[in-house]
């Protein structure tokens, strides 16, 4: 897959599958492969394995590896995978090089560890992770890796493999300088979370990273429809209904954006299982009031069309 194949093919949504764990924490790797399979039912651009709603710190080099190769297997080549890594330079460029034997098609490189990165050592992670294969290379900004539009594009032109950028930080205006500066040497996606989904389309994002994918895709998708069509009453109507109730009980404690997703998943009968540390489980009144909304996702199985 090239820089242009990325730009053209990586349009709507990613699917963004959590990584299910049993009871005793360890990988459910049968329970990856269902719920791949249920996804890749629907029309999603790609599939992300292993990334933050996946849970990728908290598993170990060769957990990602075969997170990786099932969710390859399980989507029968009906959309490409993108595969996180992250850490540090050595072990980002590990992972990176083992999920392409594993079948991935690109690579989403999440902030390094250490939180104070200057330029230089920032760059040389990402150029480190971008080396290692051949396969196209999405950088998530998020936290503590900040850019200006200078250094966006400092780092695409020392990066040949650099072909995407999922932004996380959800400043719509910085972004929209970046993209600017840029243009179009870079795919450029959406990744703070489905609550975004207005602004991001309104400057011309061209998919988003979405977690309600997981229970909810034709939401999803609606989402990206109304954001690509620039039709903001029904994308104002879907955030309404879907989305800001379900983000307000998200935002209720740290790490709840994946805790929330998976106890929502189990309401509705798809395998997920607990979160790791040092991610918590939901509150039981957090439970309860995520229970009273899963109704509403319920209907969304027969209401809501792309």
């Amino acid at each position: 897959m090239t820089n242009q194949d990325v730009r053209t093919r990586f349009k709507g949504v990613f699917g963004f599958p959590v990584t299910p764990f049993r009871k005793d924490l360890s990988l459910d790797l049968d329970a990856l492969a269902r719920n791949v399979a249920d996804m890749v039912r629907h029309p999603f651009c790609a599939l992300v394995a292993a990334g933050g709603t996946g849970e990728l710190y908290s598993l170990s080099v060769d957990e990602i590896v075969e997170v990786v190769r099932v969710a390859v297997q399980a989507t029968g080549g009906k959309m490409p995978v993108v595969a996180g890594t992250g850490y540090n330079a050595p072990i980002g460029a590990e992972i990176a090089r083992r999920v392409e034997k594993a079948g991935a098609d690109c690579i989403l490189a999440l902030p390094p560890y250490y939180i104070n990165a200057p330029e230089a050592g920032l760059f040389d992670y990402y150029a480190a992770i971008g080396s290692a294969t051949s396969l196209p290379l999405f950088v998530y900004s998020r936290d503590w890796a900040v850019f200006s539009p200078d250094q966006v594009a400092r780092l695409a032109e020392r990066i040949p493999t650099l072909a995407g950028w999922k932004d996380g930080q959800g400043i719509a205006r910085k972004y929209q300088r970046i993209m600017e500066k840029v243009g179009d040497r870079l795919a450029w996606f959406g990744g703070l979370g489905d609550d975004c989904v207005p602004e991001y389309f309104a400057i011309g994002v061209q998919a988003y990273t979405s977690s309600i994918s997981n229970i909810a895709p034709k939401v999803s998708l609606a989402l990206a429809a109304a954001g690509m069509a620039c039709d903001f009453s029904r994308l104002n109507a879907l955030m309404a209904r879907y989305v800001h109730p379900l983000y307000a009980l998200r935002e209720r404690t740290k790490g709840y954006e994946v805790s929330v997703m998976k106890e929502a998943m189990e309401m509705l009968g798809m395998p997920a299982g607990p979160v790791r540390p040092p991610l918590s489980n939901c509150r039981p009144q957090d439970v309860e009031d995520l229970r009273k909304l899963i109704g509403v996702y319920r209907e969304s199985f027969e209401a809501v069309t792309a």
